[in-house]
């Protein structure tokens, strides 16, 4: 079928995407890509669609579907999208995106090659050509680029060739693509997604949530876009969710169950009820949490999946909790996230904790000595600290500790508790030993990065004491703020503050901070240390290979001088030691000296990160990633010149 006649099929209702697609995701790069393709004749793939009733078709946005059959879209949305939104000149009526990401696009006559609008290089060019202005226009649009060629003396003598090139991007129109249809109108929706999880095996699979969100949407089809407006509220506090975790919640709250399933029956009045109910009490969640706990932002909500059961607990008590019952669940939250309660068989954990809350003999005692039985012991030992790197386990239980305990600033000596230091003050990871000393004297990465070694500090102090070692800074510290040092748990012995006897000073604080640890734990149980008694066995497992880091104070200089260069130039600074986890089992792979992981420009370019000094097996991590790797700052600039601005080379 010629890709016109496809667009038109759209237009007129005669094609659609199914309700339980995920939205646009394509970026700039590929779009370009796309039309390079088409326009080179190159394949770019077939289209496999479902035939079936219109009148019992779900499907993505608030146009109507022709009468008779329709085609449901279940493999070539992005392609299609891209084209719909290039010929056209606006998104199709299904579109969920960014348009901009399609808007704009330009063709040179003389180089052949495809790129979006940049005024400084292209206002004062003619031969580069407005595609989507062609393509709407058509034979006219052709004709008019002839007229103005023909004024020119230098462009009239080109213009055939101008016109074969002009007639080769119009025939991108009348391309064939090959479209495979399914049929039989008695498939069920299950069967229709397991037709598009088996042809979309290179792309992200449909989970139970997005079959329970289609389901919802059917009846609802303003769900999709509710939550969504949900989750950007959340996000914009700092704490970022998918919608199958929203969904997670409404579950517990409506049915009572973690599995999707049991949502299926349920009408959109319910779902809406459920989705208010869930909402409410997931802000009275995130508000103890960051406001009891200290946990205020995303990177230290280590246990998120243990919200949804939060969340059925608190809408079976209409909010309304005690001091002793909000701190006792507040002690269950760090407990999961301390022993990995919902790290593997999630929804299986789900289910039997919502159980134990529901029964007639329920409550939070029997939640917790559930985990008890599950875990074996929910005392903290010294060697539970015994993790590195920031996304170590016990990372968020150092952060907590931190936010809720006494802890200083080392700079200015103020307390920092959650809430005192004030909105634009944010805590910053500062190394105790510092690294680029450690490395010298003969350390390996997890010692070096190991927990022990962290505290917090205000941005301020971290760059004050720099790379200076605890022996020559930690008196100072002293003499200014007596306390301040044992406030964030330091070991007294000066001997431990000498290099040479790091790994003893590390074994001591471990000892400190699982003491205060189980402390703080001893306060939310408001003394009733019963739960705590009794230790579990620690095992001894090998730290896993990660690749990557940075070396030196001289990279991390060079890093932090392209953060500063992107920002002379308006645009967003990268994150400094991205840690890139597998995103199915969520162990970490690898950590990217500079990232932007969503793109320099967010959902238009592509993912990007700078691998300086790195071994050829991270550079291989992150091209399965999806993420293009520079290895030198310098190649970097030039992409971001050449590629996001647009300038010419410096």
């Amino acid at each position: 079928m010629k890709i016109s006649t496809i667009l038109d099929h759209i237009d007129n209702g005669h094609m659609a995407l199914p309700e339980f697609q995920r939205g646009y995701v394509w970026n700039r790069d590929q779009v370009r890509g796309l039309f390079d393709s088409l326009y080179r004749r190159h394949p770019v793939g077939g289209l496999l669609v479902w035939v079936t009733s219109s009148q019992t078709a779900s499907h993505r946005g608030d146009g109507p579907l022709s009468s008779g059959v329709v085609k449901l879209l279940l493999d070539g949305q992005q392609r299609i999208t891209t084209l719909y939104g290039v010929v056209r000149g606006t998104p199709p009526r299904f579109f969920d995106g960014n348009p901009r990401t399609f808007t704009d696009l330009r063709f040179h006559l003389e180089t052949e090659t495809f790129a979006f609008y940049q005024p400084i290089k292209m206002s004062d060019d003619p031969l580069w050509i407005d595609v989507t202005e062609l393509m709407k226009r058509g034979s006219q649009g052709m004709a008019a680029y002839i007229n103005e060629f023909q004024k020119s003396p230098q462009l009239s003598a080109m213009t055939g060739l101008y016109v074969t090139r002009l007639s080769q991007l119009l025939g991108i129109n009348d391309i064939d693509m090959h479209i495979e249809e399914g049929t039989g109108q008695d498939k069920s929706l299950d069967v229709v997604v397991d037709i598009f999880n088996r042809v979309n095996s290179g792309g992200t699979k449909l989970s139970k949530g997005d079959l329970a969100l289609a389901r919802i949407c059917a009846d609802w089809p303003e769900a999709r876009d509710t939550m969504k407006d949900r989750l950007n509220t959340w996000k914009q506090a700092g704490f970022e969710f998918d919608l199958d975790w929203l969904l997670r919640s409404v579950n517990t709250v409506t049915t009572g169950e973690a599995k999707f399933l049991f949502l299926h029956d349920l009408s959109a009045a319910e779902i809406q009820n459920g989705l208010e109910r869930a909402c409410k009490q997931i802000d009275r969640c995130l508000n103890m949490i960051s406001g009891r706990l200290g946990l205020d932002h995303d990177r230290v909500l280590f246990s998120r999946f243990a919200v949804p059961v939060m969340v059925h607990y608190l809408d079976q008590r209409d909010g309304f909790l005690t001091d002793l019952e909000r701190d006792k669940l507040l002690f269950w939250f760090l407990q999961t996230g301390m022993w990995g309660r919902f790290s593997g068989s999630t929804e299986s954990h789900l289910d039997q904790d919502i159980e134990v809350l529901s029964g007639k003999t329920g409550g939070l005692d029997p939640l917790l000595e559930q985990l008890r039985l599950w875990h074996g012991g929910l005392r903290v030992e010294a060697g539970h600290f015994t993790g590195w790197s920031l996304s170590a386990r016990f990372y968020p239980v150092l952060y907590w500790l931190t936010r809720t305990g006494a802890a200083q600033d080392w700079g200015s000596g103020l307390p920092l508790r959650s809430g005192l230091l004030g909105r634009m003050s944010r805590l910053e990871v500062h190394h105790i030993f510092p690294k680029a000393q450690l490395y010298k004297a003969g350390h390996k990465k997890p010692n070096v990065n190991a927990l022990g070694n962290y505290c917090f500090q205000t941005k301020e102090t971290n760059l004050h004491i720099s790379d200076r070692l605890p022996e020559d800074y930690f008196p100072e510290i002293e003499e200014r703020h007596p306390g301040a040092l044992a406030s964030q748990w330091i070991p007294t012995d000066p001997e431990l503050w000498k290099i040479g006897n790091y790994l003893e000073f590390l074994e001591r604080r471990k000892q400190l901070l699982a003491e205060e640890a189980n402390k703080q734990l001893a306060n939310l149980l408001h003394g009733n240390t019963a739960w705590l008694e009794g230790s579990v066995l620690i095992p001894e497992e090998p730290a896993p290979t990660i690749l990557g880091f940075i070396t030196d104070k001289e990279e991390e200089a060079e890093l932090e001088a392209v953060n500063n260069w992107m920002q002379e130039r308006g645009l967003p600074p990268g994150i400094i030691s991205f840690e890139y986890s597998d995103p199915e089992t969520g162990q970490q792979k690898a950590i990217f000296d500079l990232a932007w992981p969503t793109g320099i420009q967010e959902e238009l370019s592509e993912p990007v990160a700078l691998a300086i000094n790195e071994p050829p097996e991270i550079l291989r991590i992150g091209s399965q990633a999806g993420i293009r790797c520079f290895t030198s700052s310098q190649d970097f600039k030039q992409y971001v010149l050449k590629e996001i601005l647009a300038e010419a080379e410096a």
